[in-house]
């Protein structure tokens, strides 16, 4: 694996959980969404990674997003007869993202971006060592 293979590898990886912490921010904003364009509560979002093809000769090819797939559980429903999306019991259909669990995903998230940095930064150290040896 060349030095640009890593940082292609570490780079996936940034890309990836980029678009994961983008999925959660937009999960906590919906949060308390009774309905959305369709009428609807908001359906927490998920995002699926799985390994990316290596390319001829590289040990990985890093990693790549193969869907943003919805939460199939099922969505809250709370008392709150005042509420004006409240049914003909009271009760509010509230979506399905539990903003504690979202902060744990957001945490997981961050520390692998960083680990990604990380693995990057190590790369371009050791490159720059290399050429400090050829001198």
């Amino acid at each position: 694996m060349g030095l640009f293979d890593a940082l292609r590898v570490s780079a996936s990886g940034l890309a990836a959980e980029r678009l994961r912490l983008d999925v959660i921010a937009g999960n906590l904003a919906n949060a308390n969404s009774t309905s959305g364009p369709d009428g609807q509560p908001f359906r927490k979002r998920m995002v699926v990674l799985q390994e990316a093809p290596a390319e001829s000769g590289a040990v990985s090819g890093g990693v790549r997003v193969a869907a943003i797939a919805d939460d199939p559980s099922p969505p809250r429903r709370v008392y709150d007869p005042s509420h004006p999306d409240a049914d003909e019991q009271g009760y509010v259909t509230l979506p399905n993202v539990n903003p504690v669990g979202e902060m744990v995903d957001m945490i997981g998230a961050s520390r692998a971006y960083e680990a990604n940095v990380t693995a990057m930064k190590a790369a371009k150290d050791m490159a720059l060592r290399t050429l400090d040896l050829l001198r």
